[in-house]
């Protein structure tokens, strides 16, 4: 694994240390995927007008933007970047022509990323996604009559939440709009202190609020680390 400088994407201290360990592993993916450039002072990294494909990591060093207003205007500096700074990502997108230009002021170390090792990258984990959580969708009997496509544009939509041992997913008595599935970890359906259900990976619970406008019945704690995935009634209609 390369040893990539990346403090400008982090997690804040808010968020979940679960949710930060997740995204780590996918963090280091795109790590792996990336390739060392080395540019010396004044190197000329993008230009403004012409095409681009890669995003650009900063280790060490660092670089000044320009951009030209017209054909016979001198550039201007709008921009400095340095160790921890990010530019180009619009190049993973897009194949339009740069915006700006970027010169290196002293030597610089980069990591760089192509737009096809991003989209190799994006298309594969997709795919992973929605493959597993098609086979969530098969299991559940309130959604037995929905065809492969239609469970495959519900799975684009699910979205992952992470949850520490002891927290609740789902409040008794509160309005509910969400139905969840259990991707890891274990919790359990309480109801006035009293247990109902165990859930493990693989469970779901909560499709009741696909469906009606009404207070849980029940509550759902954590007993381990958790990621859940979830669809919104909003996002959901039944055939």
């Amino acid at each position: 694994m390369h040893s990539v400088y990346w403090p400008n994407i982090c997690i804040t201290t808010e968020q979940h240390s679960y949710q930060y360990q997740h995204y780590k592993m996918e963090l280091c993916q795109v790590i792996d995927a990336v390739e060392e450039e080395k540019h010396k002072a004044q190197d000329i990294i993008i230009q403004q007008s012409q095409l681009g494909d890669t995003f650009y990591f900063i280790e060490g060093g660092s670089c000044d933007v320009y951009i030209k207003q017209s054909e016979n205007a001198n550039p201007v500096c709008v921009a400095s970047y340095s160790a921890g700074d990010s530019f180009g990502e619009l190049a993973l997108l897009y194949n339009a022509p740069r915006a700006a230009t970027v010169k290196a002021t002293t030597d610089c170390i980069l990591w760089a990323m192509d737009r096809g090792t991003f989209q190799q990258i994006l298309m594969t984990s997709t795919s992973q996604k929605r493959n597993l959580y098609e086979e969530f969708l098969a299991s559940v009997p309130l959604l037995k009559t929905l065809d492969a496509y239609e469970r495959s544009a519900i799975a684009d939509v699910l979205e992952p939440e992470y949850y520490n041992p002891g927290q609740s997913i789902i409040v008794e008595d509160t309005p509910g709009d969400k139905f969840y599935f259990l991707e890891e970890g274990t919790a359990e359906a309480k109801t006035k202190g009293q247990v109902l259900m165990k859930y493990k990976s693989g469970d779901y619970f909560g499709e009741l609020a696909l469906l009606n406008n009404e207070p849980r019945a029940a509550s759902v704690v954590t007993t381990s680390n958790c990621k859940v995935v979830f669809i919104e009634r909003e996002s959901f209609k039944v055939p």
